[in-house]
């Protein structure tokens, strides 16, 4: 993916036109228009509906223009301008009496192609837009790559991405700005986080699961902790998943991804805050090591846990992470997780479960999450539920049962939070389903910016 079609215009007058309207402002610009555009606009049925595209002749042989429908014109809208940079062919183009605002980042994302694997991709050439506030340019480029990230890295199959491939990934982004980068893999986890050796020990051999740390930043600022779930493969355990539900487990890492994509905008924004990203990596597999149901493990904060079902091991990885969070004291804690499929039975694939401790930063996060059209919901903290999690032998299960299971699964990670540090839950997809103007079928980032507004005005640069 290109990050260079975004420009300030120094010579408008070689790029092309984009109008834009709307449902309700599309009759008054038609009558606006000359006759040969009111007819191309009626030969493609053009009716000012939301990203649909309509080409209108210009005045000398070669020349052309295109009107583009929005939901709101007067709104420029993250995914305004997608469709058109996805249909549009190779070349410069410029909006009519119109700053592109939001639109910029959908303006990158609409040519987003996931084509690794791909023997002969269809590449095409960039469509630049040229924008009239600079200022915002370099901001949006920081966002579409870290949305391109969070695509790319769940895109990949899970035989080319194990817990070694987000170390390497971790490693990546430390880099350039000079990041500490400490890994914990392998065997020598059982003693300091035995629960995310018992998830990743049956892949021990060939996939070893390890915390990934990353420190960067002045300790004297806010000590920020990022988690993410790094499931790089979930066969469900012993308590194995159907094909179907197997199907999609390479992306599991989902919450790993946003982690690692959240980091990365943090540092190249330089916000002032200390910056510990935490990844908890293994690949959930089947062997005679396995964990079973019945075992019980002591996590790293002292607490056991009876293990009713493999399936639910995300929670189990994230809490040895966020007792570690805890220890090296956060003053705020945020995770990303692709924990349950009962948050998307109750809120479906666009739209991440969010838990939270804290009223102030809840409500702040959810205002960020309007602002960046990147929409969360959230969910309670259920209390009396917490005796779904009871265990006759152990302080705990790792799972609730059948009901509520988005809710029962954040209050199993709230066992290993005390209530005095606020901490942020996002249960997300990390997936589409379906393809929408701007955002492809396959691996995507749901809460990712919404998260990185709230860290910018809660942490101003300056």
């Amino acid at each position: 993916m290109r990050y260079d079609n975004l420009i300030q215009p120094d010579n408008e007058q070689a790029a092309t036109l984009i109008h834009i309207t709307d449902k309700s402002r599309f009759e008054n610009w038609l009558a606006l228009q000359s006759d040969a555009a009111r007819t191309a606009i009626k030969a493609q049925k053009f009716e000012g509906n939301a990203n649909d595209i309509a080409i209108l002749p210009g005045d000398k042989p070669g020349e052309w223009s295109v009107v583009a429908g929005v939901s709101d014109a007067a709104e420029p809208g993250v995914w305004h301008l997608a469709k058109a940079a996805d249909s549009l062919p190779e070349g410069t183009y410029r909006l009519a009496d119109y700053d592109a605002g939001d639109a910029m980042l959908g303006w990158m994302l609409g040519q987003y192609r996931y084509h690794e694997y791909l023997s002969e991709p269809k590449l095409m050439g960039p469509r630049v837009l040229l924008v009239r506030e600079p200022a915002r340019i370099p901001s949006a480029i920081l966002q579409a790559a870290a949305t391109a990230l969070v695509r790319d890295l769940v895109n990949r199959p899970a035989g080319d991405l194990g817990p070694n491939a987000l170390e390497a990934e971790a490693k990546r982004i430390a880099k350039p700005h000079k990041a500490d980068v400490i890994v914990i893999a392998g065997e020598a986890l059982e003693t300091g986080y035995p629960l995310i050796h018992a998830v990743g020990k049956a892949a021990m051999r060939e996939h070893a699961p390890r915390l990934i740390e990353l420190e960067w930043g002045d300790p004297r600022h806010p000590r920020i902790a990022i988690v993410g779930k790094g499931i790089t493969f979930d066969s469900g355990g012993l308590d194995i998943k159907s094909a179907s539900g197997m199907r999609l487990m390479k992306k599991d890492m989902g919450g790993a991804a946003h982690a690692l994509a959240l980091a990365e905008l943090i540092m190249a924004a330089h916000l002032p805050v200390r910056l510990h990203m935490l990844v908890a990596a293994a690949e959930n597999s089947i062997a005679g090591n396995a964990m079973r149901p019945g075992d019980i493990i002591k996590s790293r904060k002292g607490i056991s846990v009876e293990i009713d079902n493999t399936d639910a091991e995300g929670r189990l990885v994230l809490a040895d992470a966020l007792t570690k969070a805890i220890q090296d004291k956060a003053a705020l804690i945020i995770d990303f997780a692709t924990l349950t499929g009962a948050a998307r039975v109750a809120l479906g694939p666009d739209l991440p479960a969010m838990f939270s401790n804290d009223e102030s930063v809840a409500s702040a996060i959810l205002a960020a999450s309007k602002a960046a059209s990147d929409p969360l919901w959230r969910m309670p903290l259920w209390a009396p539920y917490m005796e779904m999690l009871d265990s006759d032998i152990a302080d705990t299960s790792n799972s609730g049962g059948a009901f509520a299971g988005a809710v029962t699964a954040a209050l199993f990670l709230q066992k290993f939070v005390p209530d005095e540090v606020p901490w942020v839950h996002l249960d997300t997809f990390a997936w589409r389903p379906t393809s929408k103007p701007g955002r492809p079928k396959g691996g995507e980032a749901l809460g990712l910016r919404a998260v990185f507004r709230y860290l910018t005005e809660t942490y101003p640069v300056g």
